[in-house]
């Protein structure tokens, strides 16, 4: 394991967790979870729909922005896929019961 490979997945966790708390909606397995959104977020917006962002900033090759991008959408998406799950559920507790 290298340092170029812990900072990017430092970067995948950090734009993972960012996403989460811009959307408001938690993904399953917590910091893992967040992770590999930033992870699938950086590899859609470097090698899957590469565009550039004038004044992105790139660590170890990494662009910020993009990567923050693509986890926001991902979180959006995941948002999107399972809100009907969760919308139908009865609560854990009733007040006044």
């Amino acid at each position: 394991m290298t340092v170029g490979t812990v900072i990017y997945l430092a970067i995948a966790a950090i734009a993972g967790l960012l996403a989460e708390f811009i959307v408001g909606w938690r993904l399953p397995g917590g910091i893992i979870g967040a992770v590999i959104a930033g992870l699938i977020g950086i590899w859609l917006f470097t090698h899957v729909f590469p565009f550039t962002i004038t004044g992105d900033p790139t660590v170890y090759g990494v662009p910020i922005f993009r990567a923050l991008i693509g986890a926001i959408l991902l979180v959006f998406l995941w948002h999107l896929i399972t809100f009907g799950a969760w919308r139908h559920r009865r609560p854990y507790y009733r007040r006044g019961d």
